[in-house]
């Protein structure tokens, strides 16, 4: 794996950096109430992903891909094949919104390329060596992200 950082450190990086940056606009409810959602649904959406790798008694370690005991394809996995980064998104946006920082913006696309590159990309090399064909028709039916 070329990624070293565990991705939660990465979002915390990333939202410190959304916290430091100049904020140009006033917050309010409108970017509130979008907060609110982005981190329920972010929430939720992770919750759902560890509930499903704890029923396949999987690791969620992600620095460590090749410890992976059996492929989860069940519960959120059947709309996403990462929902634990599309959670750590949902906690970055919903943490722009609460600022109310547009710039905020190109951090979590930011934040969404590195993950992409250096941490799912890797990931699917082992897991298409680890699970082949079976991992090969997953990936042809559900979306990296949610498109």
């Amino acid at each position: 794996m070329e990624l070293k950082l565990p991705p939660p450190l990465v979002a915390f990086i990333c939202a410190m950096i959304i916290y430091f940056l100049p904020n140009y606009e006033e917050t309010n409810w409108v970017y509130r109430c979008f907060a609110v959602i982005c981190f329920s649904f972010g929430v939720v959406v992770d919750l759902c992903a560890l509930w499903a790798f704890w029923k396949n008694k999987t690791t969620i370690n992600p620095l460590d891909p090749n410890k992976t005991s059996a492929l989860t394809r069940e519960g959120i996995y059947r709309f996403t094949r990462n929902p634990m980064y599309l959670g750590l998104t949902c906690l970055l946006l919903a943490w722009a919104f609460w600022l109310g920082n547009a710039f905020a913006l190109l951090i979590v696309w930011g934040f969404i390329a590195y993950i992409t590159r250096f941490q799912i990309e890797p990931e699917e090399q082992i897991l298409a060596q680890k699970f082949g064909k079976i991992y090969q028709d997953y990936c042809q039916k559900v979306p990296r992200w949610l498109w």
